[in-house]
């Protein structure tokens, strides 16, 4: 008689066979080149993650470029920058082009390298060697020459907060040309070499002025400046008065250690600032910071600050789609999505983890489509009410208090087949490491359990939104699964194509590759 478990029969189309094994051990399959390049650019931030160490992620990026064409890379970076908000992977990637393809990086160097962090992020990885030089070339200083004589006085200033390498150091390797006296000055003064002082910038010379003696008036300049300095309470309500919309986010409890919201006429100021739709959108803020802003709100903040804060919230998720049908939202709440989201690192690791954005991600879904359905699972699925009229921190901070176990990622798709649930798209948020649910042979459970879901709703469509830079998955793209990697709002837009466009709606990598060069 035939081995029925070996031989047993499935319903629904041909799933195929998954070849290799996932970080955690379970059968997966294999990214695209692109794909997986496409993941690491917008996840990746060579961090120590749940199964990958940063080591691990760097030969993964670069063996990735080494397997694609020279353009896709280019236009990856600008995806990266441009879309994903990226700051270490668009520079490494320009590295890459650095030692491949000059004219390439030409083309997009000044659409990737947009401030002056992005400018020090690149040079120093084109000289510690990982792409396979350690000098700078002709092309990469003139390049980094021609940001440094284009950038205004501000933009230099904001350039010279921070180090390795310091904007000293760059201005040393590259020796910029200064158009002028003041220019020179700066340089000068940059590096710290005698200058003429009376040829600085008017800001700069306000700064001297304010280290020799601290007045009322405050220098115009990144608060970084100045906060070694004595300052008093009035100049820290100086300093709120005109931050920038990030910079507020960032010192919300600085501000109130300071004094700052003592002042109510100044406290309804920050408020409309944190509210600020333009601000918002220039700020390129990620959903997940603001959840991070408003969790370390201290208890003594005014709570108008917390209300702004979740208002802002509402405007850097308003491009959540609307979606008709029956919409499920799958979240992966088993122990591996634990992980800080950023990945570990010594002294400046993210409080936010992997399971906060994808409960953040289901909850702005379910606040824009209130007839969503939220399958929280791990090694199975897990049950858990959500109430449409929450906020979206509220909602998230539920999910994310179903954290630990065991990771299968079929859990959901099997509690809806089981219940015979009819679905209209699936968004599936996950970092992938499925290990209960492995086959011996065959397809994937999760494919295995799709092509059932398809067989009964056949007009079904499923969004894999992947959190972590790992090359394998538990789904095969399709034309009616897509992928999507990334913690940016940029994930919505492609589900508001698959809202709008169905089945029609371009791939992930098909937008990276319609960038223009």
């Amino acid at each position: 008689m035939v081995n029925t478990q070996l031989f047993a029969s499935s319903r629904g189309r041909m799933v195929p066979a998954a070849e290799v094994r996932n970080e955690a051990g379970g059968a997966a399959y294999q990214r695209s080149a692109e794909a997986e390049l496409a993941l690491c650019a917008a996840t990746g931030c060579f961090n120590g993650i749940f199964y990958s160490d940063a080591a691990t992620q760097l030969s993964q990026v670069l063996a990735a470029c080494r397997r694609v064409s020279p353009a896709y890379v280019a236009r990856t970076a600008l995806y990266a920058r441009r879309t994903a908000y990226m700051k270490d992977m668009p520079a490494l990637l320009l590295a890459y082009l650095a030692g491949c393809d000059g004219e390439l990086l030409e083309k997009v160097f000044d659409r990737v390298i947009d401030n002056g962090r992005m400018l020090r992020n690149f040079v120093q990885i084109l000289r510690s060697g990982v792409t396979g030089r350690k000098s700078l070339g002709t092309r990469p200083k003139r390049l980094v020459q021609r940001w440094l004589e284009n950038a205004s006085v501000d933009a230099v200033l904001s350039a010279a907060i921070g180090e390795k390498p310091s904007l000293a150091d760059v201005i040393r390797m590259v020796h910029p040309k200064p158009a002028d006296a003041e220019r020179a000055a700066l340089y000068a003064w940059l590096i710290g070499r005698p200058c003429d002082a009376a040829k600085l910038p008017a800001k700069v010379r306000e700064l001297e002025a304010f280290k020799q003696q601290p007045g009322e008036a405050v220098p115009d300049l990144p608060f970084q400046y100045l906060t070694a300095l004595p300052l008093q309470a009035s100049h820290w309500k100086a300093i709120a008065l005109r931050a920038s919309w990030q910079t507020t986010r960032m010192n919300l409890n600085a501000f109130g250690r300071h004094g700052v919201f003592e002042d109510a006429a100044l406290t309804q100021s920050i408020v409309e600032r944190l509210r600020d739709a333009e601000a918002i959108r220039r700020a390129r803020v990620f959903p997940y910071q603001l959840m991070a802003a408003f969790r370390s709100v201290s208890r003594d903040m005014p709570p108008a600050i917390a209300e702004a804060l979740q208002d802002a919230m509402e405007v850097a998720t308003r491009n959540v789609p609307k979606v008709d049908g029956n919409v499920v939202v799958a979240v992966d709440v088993s122990g591996s999505m634990g992980s800080a989201l950023t990945g570990f690192r010594r002294g400046a690791t993210s409080a936010v983890r992997c399971v906060d954005v994808a409960a953040l991600l289901a909850a702005c879904l379910k606040r824009v489509n209130p007839q969503t359905r939220i399958i929280p699972f791990a090694e199975a699925v897990r049950d858990c009410r959500v109430n449409p009229r929450d906020s979206v921190m509220t909602q998230a901070a539920q999910l994310a208090g179903l954290l630990g176990g065991g990771t299968a990622v079929s859990a959901a798709l099997t509690e809806l087949n089981r219940q015979r649930s009819e679905v209209d798209l699936l968004v599936l948020v996950s970092d992938n490491q499925s290990w209960v649910d492995t086959r011996t042979s065959g397809g994937s459970e999760s494919m295995r359990q799709w092509a059932v879901l398809k067989s009964r709703c056949p007009q079904a469509r499923m969004v894999c939104i992947d959190l972590q830079p790992y090359a394998t998955s538990q789904t095969v793209q399709t034309q009616d699964v897509l992928h999507v990697g990334g913690f940016s709002d940029a994930v919505f837009d492609l589900l508001a194509g698959v809202a709008t466009e169905g089945t029609e709606t371009r791939s992930w990598v098909e937008r990276i590759e319609a960038m223009a060069l």
